[in-house]
């Protein structure tokens, strides 16, 4: 599925690569045990008349619960007899307490839960990877129905805030320099129900009556790129009947699409939007991010104004300090007067090296002078710090890790290097992030004790 980038009748594509294929490389990985499991309810169905083979085919060819809007599901429910309040206690297994299989929804009739699992996929992905850092931060590497993977990270802080960080695409056609996310490039956009189960994934982490408070769009892939998607998985995210998030409490990034910030905010939600500039200058962020040839940074900024004057929302500006190349006072200088007389916050985040890149992290000193010049300046502006930097939290990372052998796959109770904190050293509120490749910062708390991880039915 191509990628599709439009900016003053210019489109960027980036073709897909063949997906269906199986990991790669010498990298031992770890599948959930419950993973390998074939005895499922769902999918042990007994053979009818026309034998195991025609039972095999029905269960692939079954569509995921999540493809379905709790309209359609109610109307299936309705043709079948149930009542109403059904809906209801199906949703629930679903979003409110999301278990592994339709047997597991106690409250429903047996016959009506085999109904559901001839029917219906409960889940189209499984973990393959699970690590988790000592500040409660955990990263899930996901396996599709194709084969393909993509990661999602659970991020908590001292506040209460349990944060889901998700992807919208397999691999990223931006090609940002420093971002890891992109070193095998574009593979496909993720459906809704791909991203909606990430947060089912990541929910299924908390124990007790925690839940999940905030989204963050920050993960793998470029997320108005695959707008329409993300935005039906949005609305169940935010829907009561599915898991009720506030939508002021949901965060996209993007590096800058101007049609597609347009349609944001012409679709009347009041989510926040991040844009990773990286750079004041064309010159320099032509370098960084080559999506920016195609598009240029008078047009992003022209965007970013029509959304806040449409939406009332705040727009962040997020940039990744990389040693020697955006962090001297020249370019704090430039991207002050880039940004003076506009409602803006501006993320700065130390770089989070990416084993296979030559950038490297700027010092404290570098970074606390180009906070100052900001703030100098009038604008509002804060720091990101890592932590748990131990478990390849940054996006890409992990996935890259994995399917390329780069090195030995470490265990959950290993926890390796990453994460960034959403707490400033300055003072300033934290707001919590998911790190992209070494771009964007994440929040941090106490570590839970997760359950088992659902697998594919």
């Amino acid at each position: 599925m191509a990628s599709e980038l439009e900016s003053g009748g210019n489109a960027l594509r980036e073709p897909a690569s063949a997906g269906g294929t199986e990991l790669q490389g010498n990298a031992e990985v770890r599948v959930n045990d419950a993973a390998a499991s074939a005895d499922r309810p769902e999918t042990q169905e007994k053979a009818g008349k026309n034998g195991p083979e025609a039972s095999q085919a029905t269960r692939l060819h079954r569509p995921p619960i999540l493809s379905m809007t709790p309209e359609e599901l109610g109307q299936w429910l309705e043709t079948r007899g149930e009542p109403r309040y059904r809906l209801r206690q199906v949703l629930h297994w679903i979003f409110t307490q999301p278990v592994e299989s339709f047997d597991q929804m106690t409250d429903i009739p047996k016959t009506l839960r085999r109904e559901l699992a001839r029917a219906f996929r409960m889940w189209t992905t499984r973990v393959l990877e699970h690590l988790k850092a000592e500040d409660g931060t955990e990263k899930l590497l996901l396996r599709l129905m194709d084969g393909q993977t993509v990661e999602c990270v659970l991020l908590r802080d001292d506040k209460g805030h349990r944060t889901a960080c998700i992807s919208t695409q397999v691999g990223c056609a931006m090609q940002c320099a420093f971002c890891a996310s992109g070193l095998g490039g574009f593979v496909r956009n993720l459906s809704a129900f791909e991203m909606l189960e990430q947060l089912l994934h990541l929910k299924r982490l908390l124990p007790g009556k925690e839940r999940l408070t905030h989204i963050v769009v920050m993960g793998m892939g470029e997320p108005l790129a695959n707008l329409k998607n993300l935005l039906k998985a949005l609305e169940l995210a935010t829907s009561p009947a599915g898991l009720g998030i506030s939508g002021r409490r949901i965060t996209i990034s993007t590096v800058g699409i101007p049609p597609a910030i347009d349609r944001l905010a012409e679709s009347g939600k009041p989510y926040h939007l991040a844009i990773s500039l990286h750079a004041p200058t064309d010159a320099l962020r032509n370098r960084l991010v080559p999506a920016n040839e195609k598009i240029g940074i008078r047009a992003i900024m022209a965007a970013a104004d029509r959304y806040f004057a449409k939406t009332g929302r705040r727009v962040t500006f997020e940039y990744v300090l990389l040693a020697g190349v955006n962090d001297r006072p020249e370019h704090a200088t430039a991207l002050a007067n880039l940004l003076k007389n506009r409602t803006a916050l501006v993320n700065l985040i130390p770089y989070n090296p990416v084993p296979e890149l030559n950038f490297r992290t700027p010092s404290p000193a570098r970074v606390h002078r180009f906070v100052e010049i900001l703030r100098e300046a009038g604008l509002n502006a804060r720091v990101r710090f890592r932590k748990g930097v131990r478990i390849d939290a940054a996006c890409g990372q992990l996935r890259r890790r994995l399917t390329s052998g780069v090195a030995e796959a470490v265990s959950s109770e290993q926890p390796k290097p990453e994460m960034a904190s959403s707490q400033s050293s300055l003072g300033e509120a934290p707001q919590a992030e998911c790190p992209p490749g070494g771009e964007k910062s994440s929040s941090g708390g106490e570590l839970s004790q997760p359950q088992n991880a659902p697998v594919t039915a």
